[in-house]
């Protein structure tokens, strides 16, 4: 990596300004999911074992500019004090302040002791930090000597506490949970073990254009499934019924396909599909086989078993998989076997490098219960999208290079 990592930062006695996505769900002011606030835990134990005074700061939901007490995070701040004194006996040395910016946040991060933690509120009170605003920015660089990006998943945006604030500070650097997303994403981008496949699903080829683009002249391999996959069939004269399929991406559609045959890409679409006439967990479910058109008054809303048998055996020969979107409407049950499947088939390849990015491909491998065989579970589904499109992300941008 070119950026400075806060393995490179003097940290002991400093205070460091760590912006982390402890974007979690909350229930009458009860976290239901820990994940993010656990992933960044290495970084903080990282800081804090090494004597920094540490400073950490997060979005949560959209408040829209203003503060909203349901999208506070003082219940994050109970839930990280509960991880920290399992962890590192230190739960009693992490503080809330009521505000990011200001006297009072100026005043406790001052007071700070070395092993000390303090967690400030949701960065989005005020809308000066999606502005990107300059001032908003040095309030924050005020309350630190040093800054941490460790929120991958808001690298991709241009935020005060993302890229402001590094304007501000002597110097800025990558917490190691970003490192990993850099390091995986990076290597499979431009260092693969081969063959290397990429799996896209979800609803729509809008969403994806940019990384099929960017990922053809990289992989060995591209699988489609999902809702996306229908603008294509659809694109090669096929009978889909009443599937999903975006009008005015026929012609791209095209276009991706004869370049894939121009490159001699192995592109793998759905051949067989489960069908319904809605998406209803009650609704009446058929197969259609290879080679039968899908009738007109009913959609394509999972993969059939001839799709799922070619799909695994391409899988089966990867050394590196990416893989972002689901095969079908896996959250209706009926419809869920083919991303099960394909959760199992990535997971069971132990001789490749995997990594799964995208809130449903990641909520699928979890449902699966082969999460533990990921080699790469990504934080940041916009971001990790954008970084497989090839494009910059500024939040990585803004950091320190290394000498």
């Amino acid at each position: 990596m070119s950026k400075l990592s806060i393995r490179d930062l003097p940290l002991d006695g400093h205070r460091i300004f760590t912006r982390v996505d402890f974007n979690v769900p909350l229930d009458n002011g009860l976290v239901m999911d820990d994940t993010r606030i656990r992933e960044t835990l290495p970084t903080i134990e990282y800081a804090l074992r090494r004597g920094s005074r540490l400073i950490l700061a997060s979005h949560l939901g959209r408040p829209k500019g203003k503060p909203n007490p349901k999208m506070s995070l003082k219940p994050v701040a109970e839930r990280l004090r509960m991880l920290l004194d399992k962890e590192l006996r230190r739960g009693e040395n992490v503080g809330f302040c009521p505000d990011c910016v200001g006297a009072e946040a100026e005043e406790m991060s001052g007071k700070l002791e070395k092993g000390q933690t303090l967690l400030l509120e949701n960065l989005r009170f005020h809308a000066e930090e999606e502005a990107n605003d300059e001032k908003f920015s040095l309030q924050l660089a005020k309350l630190a000597d040093y800054y941490v990006n460790d929120a991958f998943g808001a690298a991709h945006r241009a935020h005060a506490s993302t890229v402001g604030i590094t304007r501000f500070v002597q110097k800025s650097a990558a917490g190691l949970l970003m490192e990993k997303e850099l390091e995986y994403l990076g290597r499979a981008l431009h260092n693969p073990e081969r063959p290397f496949i990429a799996i896209l699903g979800g609803a729509k080829v809008s969403d994806k254009i940019g990384v099929i683009q960017n990922l053809m002249d990289k992989v060995d391999g591209l699988i489609i499934g999902g809702g996306m996959a229908y603008t294509f069939l659809k694109a090669m004269n096929e009978a889909v019924g009443k599937s999903l399929v975006e009008e005015n991406q026929l012609d791209l559609a095209c276009k991706i396909l004869q370049d894939t045959k121009t490159r001699k890409l192995n592109f793998l679409l759905p051949v067989d599909h489960i069908l319904a006439d809605k998406i209803d967990a009650n609704a009446v479910v058929r197969i259609v086989s290879p080679g039968q058109p899908i009738p007109d008054n009913m959609m394509a809303l999972d993969i059939g078993p001839k799709t799922i048998e070619a799909f695994t055996e391409e899988i089966s020969r990867a050394r590196t998989i990416v893989w972002n979107g689901p095969m079908g409407v896996f959250e209706v049950a009926p419809f869920a076997k083919g991303t099960f499947k394909i959760a199992e088939a990535v997971a069971e390849n132990v001789a490749a490098i995997s990594i799964v990015g995208g809130g449903d491909s990641v909520a699928a491998v979890r449902a699966a219960g082969v999460a533990d065989k990921i080699t790469h579970i990504s934080t940041g589904g916009g971001a990790s999208l954008e970084f497989l499109e090839g494009k910059k992300l500024p939040g990585v941008e803004a950091l320190t290079e290394k000498a």
